[in-house]
């Protein structure tokens, strides 16, 4: 897609778009840090078990991926690791034989809670901490006009 002249964005949309980018990095970075200073897996390991929890039948690796918006071969990497941590399991699709179908297993449900705390207090000391309510409001108002 050719974007023409008229249609370009803004200069203030063009920095609004640098500082949502940079601010989300650097965000995701410090939370990264933080679990990995309290000897925690990254945060997709969460993001994957959070999905799973809810999931009494589990989910195959392509509803994972939609829901996740990760690559096939990330995703698949990625639950091979969480797998062979104990914290997923697997099994035969039984309407496909080729898929698999993932499950949270007790030690992902524990892993979920020791997680929580020190990430919901990253999410507090980063983020939180330098807005008021008001400031979290607009934001999440702002940002569900965006697609996502």
């Amino acid at each position: 897609m050719t974007v023409k002249s008229a249609d370009a964005p803004s200069d203030t949309a063009v920095t609004a778009w640098a500082r949502l980018l940079r601010t989300s990095q650097t965000l995701l970075a410090k939370v990264e840090h933080g679990l990995k200073q309290e000897g925690l897996p990254p945060l997709v390991w969460y993001d994957v078990l959070l999905e799973l929890q809810g999931e009494k039948t589990g989910l195959r690796q392509f509803e994972l991926q939609e829901r996740m918006l990760l690559t096939q071969y990330n995703l698949s990497r990625l639950l091979d690791r969480i797998a062979a941590a104990g914290h997923l399991d697997r099994r035969p699709c039984p309407e496909d034989g080729r898929g698999q179908i993932y499950r949270i297993t007790p030690s992902g449900r524990a892993l979920l809670r020791k997680m929580w705390p020190v990430y919901r207090g990253l999410i507090s000391e980063h983020f939180a901490e330098h807005l008021s309510e008001s400031d979290c409001r607009s934001l999440a108002r702002l940002l569900s006009k965006l697609p996502g």
